[in-house]
């Protein structure tokens, strides 16, 4: 008797459920050889990883202050009167910042006689926050404040050094320092690295270049 192209013989779906099933997942080796190298990867990746954060917050530290520095200078231009970049002191628009490191923050205000000291009628523009973490700070001819005249000239030349200061040394290591300059028409600007080791030089020009040798100039 011919069978019907629509039936299957008598037991067919019986043996197919009987059929044993393959599983394509990952033995044990494959599995302990996958996450040995995972393992590896991490290990390679994470330090990496943590520089590259490290380096974009000390630059956006950096850029920050020349932004701050850029912006009292353009706002003594457009008020004609004296602006002023002052460390402060536990937040505190009254205080010259002694005892204080730049890193604790600074303020920018109008400075109607230049010397430093928020007073009756000076205008409070802006005030920035401290920076986080081990982050220094300091100023080289500009131990408390720096002032801007109404033409834009800075009351002093010098510079400031930003530093990742977390191993407590005070010694600029590679990619973990900035050099911001201030030259005598006030203008801030970034230091160079002229033998592009990751240390910004004392000097202005890329001639008879030298490195920073302390984050506290």
């Amino acid at each position: 008797m011919a069978l019907s192209r629509n039936k299957q013989p008598t037991g067919y779906r019986k043996i197919m459920r009987n059929q044993p099933e393959y599983n394509s997942g990952f033995t044990l080796l494959e599995l302990m050889i996958t996450i040995a190298i995972a393992g590896i990867l991490v290990g390679v990746a994470i330090p990496s990883f943590t520089s590259i954060i490290a380096s974009n917050r000390l630059t956006a530290y950096a850029n920050e202050l020349v932004t701050a520095l850029n912006l009292a200078r353009n706002e003594a231009v457009k008020r004609g009167m004296s602006v002023t970049v002052r460390k402060v002191d536990d937040n505190s628009s009254t205080n010259k910042g002694a005892g204080t490191n730049w890193e604790d923050g600074w303020d920018i205000f109008t400075d109607a006689d230049s010397d430093g000291n928020f007073e009756a009628g000076d205008v409070l523009i802006r005030t920035y926050d401290p920076l986080k973490f081990s982050y220094t700070l300091r100023g080289n001819n500009f131990s408390n404040f720096i002032s801007f005249t109404s033409s834009g000239q800075s009351n002093t030349n010098g510079s400031f050094v930003i530093c990742d200061n977390s191993d407590g040394n005070d010694v600029p290591e590679a990619n973990t320092s900035k050099l911001i300059i201030v030259n005598s028409v006030g203008r801030g600007r970034m230091g160079l690295d002229s033998n592009n080791d990751g240390i910004p030089n004392t000097d202005t020009t890329a001639t008879a270049a030298s490195n920073i040798t302390s984050c506290i100039p």
